[in-house]
C-alpha cells in the first residue's frame, strides 16, 4: 500500500492538472501589461483565492515505491535504490546493468 505522502502528491498533481489552463490564463491576464489595471487586478484576486494545492510548486517528485523525495528518477518514478533492485530484477523493461 502507498503511503502517505505518495497518496498526498498523487492528489496534489491531479489537482494541478484539473486547473492547469485556468491558472495558465489567469497568469497571463495578470502580467499583461496593455490590459486594464482592474482587470488585472482582478485576476490577481483569482489566483490568490485558488486552492494552494494546484500551484506547479506543490508538486514534489516522489518514489512511488518507497516514497522518497530525494534521488528519485523521473522517467521511472523510482528512487535511486528501488531503481537499482528493480532494474537487477528485470523488471524495468529496457534496463541492463552496464558492463564494460
Amino acid at each position: 500500500m502507498p503511503q502517505i505522502r505518495v497518496l498526498r502528491d498523487i492528489a496534489r498533481r491531479n489537482a494541478f492538472r484539473d486547473v492547469e489552463t485556468q491558472r495558465r490564463s489567469l497568469l497571463y491576464v495578470a502580467r499583461n501589461t496593455t490590459l486594464p489595471q482592474s482587470l488585472r487586478l482582478q485576476a490577481q484576486m483569482q489566483l490568490t483565492t485558488m486552492d494552494s494545492k494546484t500551484r506547479p510548486s506543490a508538486i514534489k517528485n516522489r518514489c512511488t515505491v518507497s516514497g522518497k523525495g530525494r534521488g528519485v528518477l523521473g522517467r521511472w518514478g523510482l528512487c535511486r535504490f528501488q531503481f537499482k533492485e528493480k532494474a537487477m530484477a528485470g523488471e524495468l523493461p529496457g534496463v541492463k546493468k552496464a558492463s564494460w
